[in-house]
């Protein structure tokens, strides 16, 4: 990777817009960023970090917008850079508020924009920039993997951020693995260790199932040889694996073997039974042949004396079916007979019930008078129907009237209501009129009162952030006092130790003076008189510690006044905003009296509509009251006319028809009574007519009757139809007789028969005893039958299972041997197995080698920075408490001739150790094939923990990298190296913001 150009604005500390030419800045390889402490130099890195990720080194309370920048200058930074070959401008714009565009005083929300872009050139040489994405994501993720560092691991390897410097140094083998394993593309040999991970557990699996197929077929096979068998040795155990393959098909081959030996028996055994069986069948069926011919000749010799107990029945029924036959001879002259008595009882009856209903003076009248009575009624009735249409006009009239008396009504009803309405109508208009001034009053004064009401609104909400401000302000300050004070202890402390141990240093370079070596100082290899140390005299970690500390005090000073100003700022405008010093409470109580004010104005003048609507429906009403009034009045002085006239009429045709009603209510009642009357006396002639001719036909039929009878043979008419029967009983009379002898015949012809007659002589049949012997022979012989059946289905289902078995252990064992071989290579790679003896991973193992390769290129310049004394070394030995090995550091000092672990080294030593460590990365990074070129390290601060001659060698370190086309930006305070270094970029800070200035000479 390698910068050429950044462009900020309104980032960080820098308020407006500045531009760094990395392209002019890197030209000798190594520059300087340095300027006052808090002036912004590491923002600049934290600025490359976001333009590249989206964020800086750290996420933590991480605010980029800077507070001195104009409100319509938006926060924002562009990188231009060569990635992967391919050169690349980044835009980054992050979320923050900016002024409204339409109401000035209003802020909004903008929201974050990337921009990336490509620099192509097409076939003529011209070139532009070609979008790539303006996705936050997809952008982050296509400059990740041109780097194919992460966030974290570029702040490690190429921004060492302040106070991080050290962390690739001091970090385990588990985070050195993560970074390595991204820089040098060691990913395969991981994912080498992750494919027999998954082959183990997939073999596993595999395996597992076909145990677990084998166990379940051995079940089934237990089953199937059921407890008859004798229990075979060896079955398989899931506890032990060796009992599933070969001696599981050894212990089902034994099973096997028993059930031929079983069922060869029981085949046996139903072969004997199933010849008892036919022998008991056929004597079983011999004995039920003689059992049924001695029943049969038994049940006929009964049927047959029942026969004969029943022959004076028969003969009795034979001649009343004679007699009845007889009878039907005679049975039309019998039916005419009962049918004229029958007709003449019935008019005889109907006369009676005629006569009851009618009048006592036509109650005894003969045929004839009753036929002339109901001529005289018929007439009446006549009389009475022609004066049906006065009866009809009659009502016709009584219904105009009625209505035209409540037509009248209602009109009078209605000029009243009208001109009620009238009377009070003044009134009403004088109301309306009020109510619709009031309220226009009122929408007037609601105008002014929303005004006033939005500027005190506004007033109250800056007096309470005013209030809330001065109380922050308050507690700021007492902040900055206390800061204020730890600051100068601090100051104090470290200003004492240092001069004390300046005082003393002498005594500390004696201590570590040995015999037979040469004095640092005298360069004398004997020394008779060393310095002695003072009591309490402080070391080089009382030192920096003090210097530590006075640097947080410093830090937190800084902060508690930087905070104390934005907060007396804030203060400020909100005071501004508010009016002065007024209480939030007057403020607060002034806007509750002007919003109910401003409530009451809205709700009266919400009236004014309604109000003239009102108004304008009253004169219409006026109009439509006076319109009913008149016409109503014409109308009920023509209708009082009309009634008049019509009352006249109806009282000359109510006199006319009461003689006609004869007490009736109307006319239809009477002609229905008169008729009913008529057809009563019509109906009774006729059946005084019907009586007399009724009884000469019963005479007649009388005498024919008794006629026949006497022929027959019959004493009387009345015998002769006791002696009928219906058709169906003579039918059925007839069957019987015939069937009572039919079953005579038939059981006679029986009785004849050899067979009966020899069975009848033999001695009763014992069948209960030949069933009985015939169900033992067939129990024994389904017994037999289904002991044959189970041994069979037993053999022939341990066959199958014995045949699966061996299928399934034939499975078993390739998988067993599988599963072995890619456990141990899983193990061997992984660093589990015992085998492996330094618990080392296969990726592990590849980075150790290219870590020894870091370590070489390292301590090229760490022995150059550390004067010889200090060597970096590869460790492979195994970690504590099962740890994964094979990535360790130690350092080797020369002094002691002992290994020391790396965060034993003091802040300087840990510096450049961990600078040669990153050059020796980068350099080694770049030389490998698969790795991404690493020609660009930025560090900051650390250059302060360097003694002088120290640092004078780490300069010239970095002074040899422009030999190998590689750039180290620097940032420190150390005047030294802005002497040394041409290329600078000195930050300068002001209460405005800070600014850049490019200098290209060796500062005096």
């Amino acid at each position: 990777m390698r910068l050429h150009s950044l462009h900020l604005q309104a980032f960080g500390p820098f308020a407006g817009r500045h531009t760094i030419d990395f392209d002019a800045l890197t030209t000798d390889g190594l520059f300087l960023l340095h300027g006052d402490t808090g002036a912004g130099k590491s923002t600049l890195f934290a600025a490359i970090c976001f333009a590249l990720y989206g964020y800086p080194p750290r996420e933590r309370n991480a605010r980029l917008r800077s507070d001195h920048a104009p409100a319509d200058l938006l926060t924002e930074v562009t990188l231009e850079a060569t990635i992967a070959g391919k050169r690349l401008q980044i835009r980054r714009v992050p979320a923050q508020r900016k002024p409204h565009f339409r109401r000035p005083g209003e802020f909004v929300d903008h929201k974050p924009e990337t921009d990336l872009k490509q620099w192509t050139e097409d076939e003529h040489g011209h070139g532009r920039w070609e979008g790539i994405s303006s996705s936050h994501k997809e952008a982050g993720k296509e400059i990740e993997a041109l780097l194919g560092l992460n966030r974290q691991q570029f702040c490690q390897v190429v921004l060492l951020p302040q106070n991080d410097f050290t962390k690739f140094l001091r970090a385990d083998a588990s985070e050195r693995r993560v970074l390595l394993g991204t820089l040098f593309g060691t990913r395969r040999f991981g994912r080498i260790e992750e494919f027999l991970a998954e082959r183990k557990i997939a073999t596993a699996i595999r395996r597992d199932e076909a145990r677990a197929d084998v166990m379940r077929l051995a079940e089934r096979i237990q089953q199937a040889a059921s407890d008859e068998l004798a229990p075979a040795t060896g079955a398989p155990r899931p506890d032990d694996p060796a009992t599933l393959t070969g001696q599981a098909r050894s212990w089902a081959a034994a099973l096997h073997q028993q059930a031929i030996t079983l069922q060869q028996a029981a085949t046996a055994a139903t072969d004997s039974a199933r010849q008892l069986l036919d022998d008991r069948r056929t004597t079983e069926q011999q004995t039920r042949d003689l059992h049924r011919l001695q029943q049969t000749h038994h049940t006929t010799t009964l049927e047959l004396a029942h026969l004969d107990e029943r022959t004076d029945h028969y003969i009795q029924l034979g001649e009343r079916h004679d007699r009845a036959c007889t009878a039907k001879q005679l049975q039309t002259v019998l039916d005419d007979a009962h049918t004229a008595d029958r007709n003449h009882s019935r008019t005889l009856a109907a006369e009676t019930n005629a006569r009851v209903v009618l009048p006592v003076q036509h109650a005894s009248q003969d045929a004839h008078g009753l036929a002339e009575a109901a001529q005289e009624v018929r007439g009446n009735i006549g009389a009475a129907q022609a004066l049906l249409p006065d009866e009809a006009a009659l009502q016709q009239l009584t219904d105009q009237l009625t209505a035209l008396s409540k037509e009248r009504t209602g009109l009078a009803d209605t000029i009243t209501d009208a001109q009620d309405w009238l009377d009070g109508l003044p009134q009403l208009r004088e109301t309306l009129t009020t109510r619709l001034q009031a309220a226009r009053t009122a929408q007037e004064a609601s105008r002014e009162l929303t005004v006033t009401l939005s500027t005190v609104t506004t007033q109250c909400e800056a007096a309470a952030r005013r209030d809330h401000m001065l109380i922050q302000v308050a507690a700021a300050d007492k902040a900055l006092t206390k800061a204020t004070g730890i600051l100068n202890q601090a100051a104090a402390a470290y200003i004492d130790i240092r001069q004390r141990r300046t005082d003393g240093i002498v005594a500390e370079l004696a201590g570590r003076l040995k015999d037979g070596e040469s004095c640092p100082v005298c360069g004398s290899a004997t020394h008779p008189a060393p310095a002695t140390p003072q009591p309490g005299q402080p070391t080089a970690a009382d030192e920096q510690a003090a210097e530590a500390a006075h640097a947080a005090a410093e830090q937190k000073e800084k902060q508690a006044s930087q905070h104390l100003s934005n907060l007396q700022r804030e203060a400020a405008e909100a005071r501004g905003q508010a009016g002065g010093d007024t209480p939030l409470a007057d403020l607060t109580a002034q806007r509750t009296e002007l919003t109910d004010r401003l409530r009451q104005a809205l709700d009266q003048a919400a009236d004014t509509g309604p109000a003239e609507e009102e108004l304008t429906r009253l004169q219409q009403q006026q109009s439509d009251h006076e319109h009913t009034r008149n016409t109503a009045q014409q109308r009920l002085g023509a209708l009082d006319a009309t009634y008049d006239s019509l009352h006249t009429q109806r009282e000359t045709l109510n006199q006319r028809l009461t003689t006609a009603l004869d007490q009736h209510p109307t006319l239809a009642d009477r002609i229905t009574h008169l008729s009913q009357l008529a057809e009563r006396l019509e109906t009774t002639a006729e059946c005084t007519t019907a009586v007399a001719r009724t009884t000469a036909d019963l005479s007649t039929a009388t005498q024919r009757a008794e006629q026949a009878a006497h022929e027959a043979g019959f004493a009387s008419p009345a015998e002769a139809t006791s002696a009928l029967l219906p058709d169906d009983d003579l039918t059925q009379i007839s069957k019987e007789l015939t069937r009572w002898r039919e079953q005579r015949l038939v059981l006679a012809a029986r009785m004849d028969q050899p067979d009966l007659k020899n069975a009848a002589a033999q001695p009763p049949a014992g069948l209960e005893h030949a069933v009985a012997e015939l169900e033992k022979a067939t129990t024994a012989h389904s017994q037999a039958t289904s002991a044959q059946t189970q041994a069979t289905a037993r053999v022939t289902a341990l066959a199958a299972l014995g045949t699966q078995l061996d299928t399934f252990t034939k499975t078993l064992e390739p998988l067993e041997a599988a599963y072995r071989t890619v456990d141990h290579l899983h193990g061997l790679i992984s660093g589990s197995s015992p085998s492996n003896q330094l618990r080392m991973q296969l990726e592990s193992y590849v980075l150790a080698a290219r870590l020894e390769d870091v370590v070489d290129a390292a301590n090229t310049r760490l022995t150059r920075m550390s004067h010889h004394r200090f060597t970096l070394v590869h460790s492979d030995e195994r970690a504590a408490r099962g740890a994964k090995s094979g990535l360790g550091l130690k350092v080797l000092d020369a002094w002691s001739g002992h290994q020391r672990h790396t965060d034993t080294l003091s802040g300087g030593e840990s510096f450049y150790v961990s600078l040669s460590l990153a050059l020796g990365l980068a350099d080694i990074v770049t030389a490998e094939a698969g790795g991404q070129a690493l020609d660009t390290l930025f560090i900051d601060e650390g250059f302060g923990t360097l003694d002088d001659d120290t640092l004078h060698q780490v300069l010239d370190v970095l002074d040899s990298l422009r030999d190998h086309d590689r750039t180290v930006g620097v940032i420190s305070h150390i005047a030294e190296m802005r002497r040394r270094i041409t290329q600078r970029l000195h930050v300068r800070k002001s209460p405005v913001g800070s600014t850049l200035v490019h200098a290209t000479e060796a500062a005096e």
